[in-house]
């Protein structure tokens, strides 16, 4: 790897979460780490491009072989973002930092554990502007002070900390979307596309803007218990 190549990644790196410095491998690939999660992202320059690969499967939205290609240091520092955001964001990591910060916080009195709750709520929304990239998941509003995090199964009902801060567990939605979705007028497929409640009228939905082309990408595996739950449990069947 030459060194204005290196120069360049280092800075990539840097500049997306993975604080720690990189690790030359002797196959010539870069390895790049963070104190905030223990998953690698590993890069190599590949003609004028890079080849990607990472420790966790998870990190990256691989082929079969795991290997993510990146054609200009955009698609790169694309890529890092999103991988470093997934890593710190993975189940229970979340729910983690909010049992270490409780610790610390009295909860004798129902004021105290108030607090307590603000605490996990903050970080749960902080976790989903990393895990959506600060946009509506839905509609792509980029507003933050207008973006709810929308919790799939609703907090009182989650069983335990690692559910009601499971990133998986949220959507980062727009205000009239989660307004909707929080109250079982729409919920979404497994695979991402609307489900609107016959309970809904038409001319509900166009005051709404409610749009059949609405529909939620990058779902993961870990998203479909929760949003089988809200099918069930929150969607409003009929009136």
């Amino acid at each position: 790897m030459k060194p204005l190549e290196r120069l360049r990644l280092e800075k990539a790196a840097a500049d997306c979460g993975f604080e720690l410095t990189p690790a030359l491998l002797d196959d010539g690939g870069l390895e790049l780490r963070s104190a905030q999660f223990p998953e690698a992202i590993v890069v190599r320059v590949d003609g004028a491009g890079f080849s990607i690969s990472a420790s966790a499967v998870m990190l990256l939205e691989a082929s079969g072989n795991g290997v993510i290609m990146a054609a200009d240091l955009g698609q790169l520092y694309a890529t890092l973002q999103r991988a470093s955001a997934i890593a710190r964001t993975m189940p229970n990591r979340v729910a983690d930092q909010f049992r270490r910060e409780k610790q610390c916080l009295p909860q004798s009195t129902d004021a105290e554990r108030l607090v307590v709750q603000r605490v996990g709520q903050d970080l749960f929304r902080r976790a989903l502007f990393d895990y959506w990239d600060g946009r509506c998941c839905v509609t792509g509003l980029a507003i933050p002070s207008l973006l709810r995090a929308s919790h799939i199964k609703p907090w009182a009902k989650c069983e335990s900390d690692d559910e009601r801060l499971d990133v998986f567990n949220g959507l980062l939605l727009a205000p009239h979307v989660d307004a909707l979705f929080d109250c079982g007028w729409i919920s979404f497929t497994d695979q991402g596309c609307l489900l609107v409640s016959e309970a809904l009228p038409p001319s509900a939905m166009a005051q709404l803007g409610v749009s059949s082309s609405w529909i939620v990408h990058n779902l993961k595996s870990t998203h479909m218990p929760y949003l089988t739950f809200h099918r069930k449990n929150q969607f409003r069947k009929s009136l």
